[in-house]
């Protein structure tokens, strides 16, 4: 399972969710507590907004502790929304197409996670995308092509809803295909204005989920595992949740996957 960290509120140095805390990315690049495997050492990536509407973005296929580059970047620049990754591969090479986040227009998106018998049902999800989307695609992760997926159903106008039209999309694929559903989702997206997260899986363990304030401004920061010990700054996100950072700080809702069946025949 990935690692990763969100931000959104008053400016903040990189380094502040990367490298200074005691839990920091870094360190649980290679000392997860709450994950499967402890090391995820399968490349790391940043995305960052600022003066443009499309986000700045660094990723290598190096591990997050052993980039200098990484720490030196965290400490210098500086943003009200960002996000960071380091990724321990279920699909996909290790190679730097394959890092998130994943960047289209003012939209980033990382995910911790995977979707069973991805290989079965790739062809088949990849042909749901236009020309526009399917030519955007880099890699050959599942992280990438669900991002993409939720693009083309209107990540743009209705953010969670795309999302979950998104994964019910892919269920409904995987039930068909292989009698069965298995999605583990814990995902932050966002445009440069909120951020967006959601915790969920089709049965069982769903990848955990943790939101914190941060800043003087009604900032919050979004985590897979905690960046230090004190519980008491910590609250778990539930399953089945989606979570909206935004001008009036954070919110969280039900989250509930969903596909018209008919959709798929009339397209």
């Amino acid at each position: 399972m990935c690692r990763w960290a969100a931000y959104r509120g008053e400016p903040l140095y990189l380094e502040e969710l990367v490298s200074s805390p005691a839990h920091s990315l870094i360190e649980q690049s290679h000392c997860a507590t709450k994950a499967k495997t402890s090391t995820n050492a399968d490349g790391f990536g940043l995305a960052w907004y600022g003066d443009h509407p499309e986000p700045g973005r660094f990723r290598d296929v190096l591990p997050a502790w052993s980039d200098c580059n990484l720490k030196s970047l965290s400490r210098h620049v500086r943003s009200p929304l960002f996000l960071a990754h380091v990724r321990a591969a279920t699909h996909g090479a290790t190679r730097r197409d394959n890092c998130h986040p994943f960047v289209k227009d003012s939209w980033s998106f990382m995910h911790n996670g995977q979707v069973e018998h991805f290989a079965d049902l790739r062809r088949r999800i990849e042909s749901m995308l236009d020309d526009e989307h399917f030519n955007a695609r880099t890699g050959s992760t599942d992280s990438e092509l669900l991002f993409l997926l939720a693009l083309q159903f209107g990540l743009a106008e209705r953010p969670l809803e795309a999302m979950g039209e998104a994964i019910g999309f892919v269920e409904h694929l995987s039930r068909e295909v292989k009698g069965m559903a298995q999605i583990k989702f814990t995902v932050a997206f966002s445009n440069g204005k909120s951020l967006y997260a959601v915790r969920y899986a089709s049965e069982g363990y769903a990848p955990t989920l943790f939101a914190a304030p941060m800043g003087r401004d009604g900032g919050y920061c979004l985590v897979s595992e905690p960046l230090d010990d004190n519980k008491d700054t910590w609250a778990e996100i539930p399953p089945g949740s989606a979570v909206i950072v935004g001008e009036d700080g954070l919110d969280v809702a039900a989250f509930t996957p969903f596909w018209d069946a008919a959709k798929v025949a009339a397209e």
